[in-house]
């Protein structure tokens, strides 16, 4: 199983989201007391880049937090109405919307039993989860300040319908804050893909470096994590999936098959 997790990135874009709903229910399943709340990969800095400051309960979960952190930094979006597509377990959603202080944050995932647990889960003021597709969000064109999407867009049947709702959601003045791990090759057609929708790209910033760079030191709590929840006969896929070091993903970041690449984009 473990060789099906490490390709599940190269698989056909219609088995990727059952994938995605496998693995939440797996960890639903697993994770009764929620030790696990991010899915990202993470971020760390490098040549003495100063760390964000935490609070102490977010400390288990700094490099999963700084990679959200990287990507929203650049925006204003203290009193704004954010939108998250593909917010997953909540983790980023949650650390969103209370460092940097959000009106309204709304996460949206495919996974029904993701976003009933979120919604349990958490209980900050502003903060609320509801069930969607990317390719057709559920809110009237206009709604939101700024949409964050992080390490869920490839997972998706077209793309560029994606970014195309993501237009439309956004007020005129709003931001697109975009991660995602994207082949070497078809970096240029995703930056195309993104003007053509109608985005003006502020900034871009490959940051594969910082992201093996927080996976490596990240290693040891996810193994851990995975060796105390989970099964035996599944601990070597949950690590594969997880990307911990000595896994095909992790070596993925330094062969040169992907870049990692964050875009800050505003309506053109």
């Amino acid at each position: 199983m473990a060789n099906f997790v490490d390709d599940y990135c190269e698989f056909p874009v219609a088995l990727r989201r059952p994938m995605w709903r496998i693995w939440h229910n797996l960890l639903i399943r697993f994770d009764k007391d929620v030790s696990a709340n991010f899915m990202n990969y993470g971020y760390a800095g490098l040549n003495g880049d100063k760390p964000i400051e935490l609070e102490k309960k977010d400390e288990i979960n700094r490099y999963c937090i700084q990679l959200y952190d990287h990507v929203v930094r650049d925006v204003k979006l203290e009193n704004k109405n954010v939108l998250e597509v593909g917010s997953g377990r909540g983790g980023g959603a949650h650390y969103i919307s209370r460092y940097y202080k959000t009106k309204k944050y709304t996460g949206v995932d495919i996974s029904s039993s993701v976003i009933n647990f979120c919604n349990r889960f958490y209980n900050n003021p502003g903060l609320s989860f509801k069930q969607g597709v990317a390719e057709n969000i559920p809110f009237e064109a206009g709604t939101y300040d700024a949409v964050v999407n992080v390490e869920s867009a490839r997972c998706y049947r077209d793309v560029k319908v994606f970014f195309r709702e993501v237009h439309r959601v956004l007020s005129p003045d709003g931001h697109f804050l975009f991660a995602d791990m994207i082949e070497t090759e078809k970096v240029d057609g995703v930056r195309k893909d993104l003007e053509s929708c109608g985005f003006k790209i502020h900034s871009e910033n490959e940051i594969t470096k910082n992201v093996a760079r927080g996976l490596e030191l990240d290693t040891e709590r996810r193994e851990n994590l995975i060796d105390k929840k989970v099964p035996g006969l599944l601990r070597k896929s949950f690590k594969t999936f997880a990307g911990t070091k000595g896994s095909k993903r992790f070596d993925s970041f330094n062969n040169g098959q992907y870049q990692y690449m964050s875009f800050v984009l505003s309506k053109n």
